[in-house]
């Protein structure tokens, strides 16, 4: 991905960066020339923008107060041209930058013009998104190609650094989203997303091979002994939804496949991944994690793959069949009680809080719940038989 290093490594004449050092990682989407209001019509996230002191529309007050408002916005970066360069900028626009740690660059009046910047940022752009997309078509022909021999391999390997003596696993990023009111904008959001991710992953110190694919990313690297390379995506993922930008609208979850030393098993460990999506809210714990393995299931498999399942469905059935009666009958939530004090570590408290209930409400469905079944849920052999009841049931019918 493109950031503002790269604008600066661009050596353009006239264009100096004069604060904003420690930010010079964020990524850039494309330019913007500050021009009509309201901005947030016009702008994207990550956007790069040209502000022109021309004394009419803009003078260095109304730069300062635009700066402003286009970092809640979303920019990247901030260039600023002053006509004839008749003044420097202002110290409280330098200092306010270096605190936030935006690149602000200065653009002298007869150096650079916003046109040159405009169309370098866009032939490096371009050049990268030819990058990612060769990249994208090589693990795309990985995962989906019909004829994957050896000789090919061998051949196309070597460009990336991927050495298929050892083990590899194929991981699936997917992408929950909460909806605004402003379509444009979400899908604004979400690219830009995107583009912190690839930067994010093409640092990683594991060198995945990374694509986009349909609403999904997918990763392919190398198998460490030390998990280093879950670790390290569990930390990007983390990193990445706590920004403030992202923060409440987007969530990841990494699904990971079967580690495979064959190529062309490759396919399969996508498949396996690809097959868990579905399953994910489900899994103990999930929400707290980042990175989840098809090995999660344990033993859960063998009774999803077994000839027994109706058997094992029955018996489920049987076992809630009062909590959904009564949660069908009065259009409560007990099972779904029973699942989130489990998760919430058997606190009251803190599924409370998860449930956006009472905790007085919590208690009343906790013995509601051990009046219709019958036992206490200090009883923990019964209650472990319960979870599974609810877990099994979840996952065969997703």
């Amino acid at each position: 991905m493109i950031t503002c290093k790269d604008i600066l490594k661009l050596n353009l004449d006239g264009v100096e960066l004069v604060a904003g050092e420690n930010g010079l990682d964020r990524v850039v989407s494309w330019t913007y020339l500050c021009q009509t209001r309201p901005y947030e019509d016009h702008m994207s996230r990550g956007n790069f923008a040209l502000i022109v002191v021309d004394y009419v529309r803009f003078d260095m007050e109304e730069v300062i107060s635009t700066s402003h408002e286009l970092f809640e916005l979303g920019i990247s970066g901030l260039g600023v041209s002053v006509m004839e360069d008749r003044e420097k900028l202002p110290s409280e626009l330098i200092d306010w930058a270096n605190e936030i740690n935006l690149p602000l660059f200065y653009i002298r009046w007869k150096g650079a013009s916003f046109v040159d910047i405009d169309q370098s940022i866009g032939k490096i752009l371009l050049a990268d998104e030819i990058k990612i997309k060769k990249t994208g078509d090589y693990l795309y022909n990985l995962l989906f190609g019909y004829d994957i021999n050896q000789r090919y391999v061998e051949k196309i390997s070597a460009q990336f650094n991927l050495d298929f003596s050892k083990p590899y696993r194929v991981g699936i990023i997917v992408v929950d989203r909460i909806y605004g009111l402003n379509l444009e904008t979400d899908e604004h959001n979400y690219e830009y997303y995107a583009n912190c991710l690839n930067r994010d992953v093409e640092n990683m110190e594991c060198h995945p091979l990374f694509m986009k694919f349909l609403n999904k990313f997918v990763l392919l690297f190398e198998e460490k002994s030390d998990k280093s390379a879950e670790k390290e995506i569990e930390k990007v993922l983390k990193n990445l939804d706590e920004l403030p930008r992202f923060k409440g609208l987007i969530r990841s979850t990494c699904i990971l496949g079967p580690v495979c030393s064959n190529p062309a098993d490759l396919s399969k460990s996508y498949q396996q991944a690809k097959n868990l999506i579905p399953k994910k809210d489900y899994l103990p714990h999930s929400r707290n994690k980042k990175v989840i393995s098809a090995s999660v299931l344990g033993l859960y498999k063998f009774m999803f793959n077994s000839g027994n399942q109706s058997e094992i469905l029955d018996y489920c059935t049987e076992k809630l069949l009062p909590l959904e009666a009564y949660d069908n009958a009065n259009g409560t939530d007990l099972v779904e009680t029973c699942w989130a004090y489990y998760l919430n570590g058997f606190s009251v408290s803190a599924t409370a809080d998860d449930l956006f209930i009472h905790r007085n409400s919590m208690q009343y469905r906790l013995n509601k719940i051990e009046e219709l079944l019958g036992f206490s849920l200090d009883d923990y052999t019964e209650f472990l038989d319960l979870l599974n009841c609810i877990y099994v049931k979840r996952m065969m019918f997703v």
